[in-house]
């Protein structure tokens, strides 16, 4: 296998209970009540483009419409609001699954900002379609700061996934 130019080691097979955990907590981070501003960055739609493009046969579109219809029973929004966006979403993380890997991050972070703006644009027309209240121009800001979280959920995501630098008797991976 050719490593990309981005990353410099191998990594270990993706843990599926890892997978879920993860999703899990962003789901929970998202669930907090903490009020609801649209300059807040959603947390799930930043792990699920994660995990779309880095495990795209693990997580894929079937499971970023499940989170999507818990978001939207949850925030009460109309039924399929996010599970929409949260599709497409994933859809397009999938489809950049091989090219995304292999630039830096902050190349990276640039590549899936249209994808936020995209879903955060997709959610706020099928609001606006039923009649729903404008959020503000601040619904604008939580794609940037989801692509400046971009860097450090690849960091964290993939921790515990990377191989020791240096082989030896004790750690033989």
């Amino acid at each position: 296998m050719i490593m990309p130019r981005g990353s410099g080691q191998l990594l270990l097979p993706a843990n599926p209970l890892f997978i879920g955990f993860s999703l899990i907590v962003a789901l929970l981070f998202d669930m907090v009540p903490i009020g609801r501003s649209p300059a807040m960055p959603d947390l799930l739609a930043l792990v699920l483009v994660f995990w779309g493009v880095h495990q795209p046969r693990r997580i894929g579109v079937s499971w970023a419409f499940a989170f999507g219809l818990l978001v939207d029973v949850h925030h009460g929004a109309l039924l399929g609001q996010h599970a929409l966006a949260y599709s497409l979403l994933s859809y397009a993380a999938v489809s950049l699954h091989r090219r995304l890997p292999g630039f830096s991050l902050l190349t990276q972070a640039l590549h899936v900002l249209p994808l936020f703006a995209a879903a955060h644009a997709v959610s706020l027309l099928v609001r606006m379609a039923v009649g729903g209240m404008w959020p503000g121009w601040g619904l604008a800001l939580a794609p940037l700061f989801e692509a400046m979280l971009w860097p450090l959920a690849t960091m964290l995501l993939l921790a515990p996934q990377r191989r020791a630098p240096d082989r030896d008797a004790n750690r033989p991976l």
